[in-house]
């Protein structure tokens, strides 16, 4: 018996020595960004900004990999799966790591034991737009029509925010929007452009190209005050009192990643994050960088899914 526990002890230490050699010798080839939606959406754009200038401070590329689908459930469980080597990370959002318990009865991984996480990034903040046909201009003119037309206005959603958002204000305003669901954002933001859709809770990051020239009309943001990528446009909030959504977007590891590295992928992405020229650019595309270190991120996501769970009920979203 004795020999038997010298050995495992002998084999825990020597397994230990291995975790802190491949530590330092970190990272030895590309790593991957997983992000959990297609090409073009705004975690996607966000994400390999952020991926070129981590692989300039840590030596080697950082390659975003989309694995899009079922409200990101299928790259959360990719990356839950994957070894905890430092060479595989998640890039994603309330999504998965809030909302998701919520809407679903069953999931393939859970957002706190699965995952360890390592920096938030920002905060997406969305708008309510409407396609330029629709003969209205301000939030208070939207929810009139809106009453007036009783299910006959349809929006899309490729993301748990843009849904609950558009639930939230069926429930708070008395309407009958129509859901239709996509796969990602730029497909539907195409159809409410081709008047197949009527309404939309959008990121700024697609929609804004489109509202830019004129294809769509923007109403509001969903934030609880004006946003300072968009001051001139109003919050729903000053029309529909307590209206508040906004959508964090942070950098995950799988469980057990070694500290070192986590260490170090903090390190390096707070100082990207710090940067004046990467805050510029992450600006232009309509993202509003505000990060927080591990432990601050650890404790805010965690409370963030409650938060959610609290605006799937009142939205009185039933779980799948």
């Amino acid at each position: 018996m004795k020999g038997l526990l010298a050995l495992f002890v002998a084999c825990l230490i020597a397994a230990g020595g291995a975790i802190a050699q491949a530590a330092e010798t970190w990272p030895a080839k590309p790593i991957r960004l997983v992000i959990p939606f297609a090409a073009g959406s705004a975690t996607d754009s966000a994400g390999r900004l952020l991926a070129h200038q981590l692989g300039s401070l840590l030596g080697k590329p950082v390659v975003v990999e989309n694995k899009a689908g079922a409200n990101g459930q299928i790259a959360a469980m990719a990356v839950a799966g994957s070894a905890a080597d430092g060479y595989t990370l998640f890039m994603t959002t309330n999504s998965t790591h809030s909302a998701n318990p919520h809407l679903y009865k069953e999931l393939g991984y859970d957002p706190v034991r699965d995952f360890d996480p390592i920096v938030r990034v920002g905060m997406l903040p969305f708008m309510l737009v409407v396609n330029p046909d629709l003969p209205v201009k301000s939030t208070a003119e939207f929810l009139a029509y809106a009453r007036a037309h009783r299910g006959e206005l349809s929006y899309g959603t490729a993301s748990t925010a843009s849904m609950i958002g558009a639930e939230t204000l069926n429930v708070m305003a008395g309407l009958d929007l129509v859901r239709v669901g996509y796969k990602a954002s730029p497909q539907a933001i195409l159809d409410l452009v081709a008047g197949r859709l009527q309404v939309m809770i959008a990121d700024f990051t697609t929609a804004m190209p489109h509202v830019k020239a004129g294809k769509l009309r923007i109403l509001a943001v969903t934030t609880a005050n004006r946003s300072a990528l968009l001051p001139d446009a109003p919050a729903i909030g000053e029309t529909l009192q307590g209206f508040d959504m906004t959508s964090w977007n942070g950098i995950f590891a799988p469980a057990g990643t070694p500290p070192a590295i986590l260490s170090r992928l903090e390190k390096d992405s707070l100082k990207v994050l710090a940067d004046a020229e990467t805050q510029a650019k992450f600006a232009a595309i309509g993202f509003e960088i505000a990060p927080m270190g591990t432990s601050q991120f650890d404790r805010y996501m965690r409370g963030e899914i409650a938060h959610w769970g609290k605006l799937v009920r009142a939205a009185n979203i039933q779980p799948e």
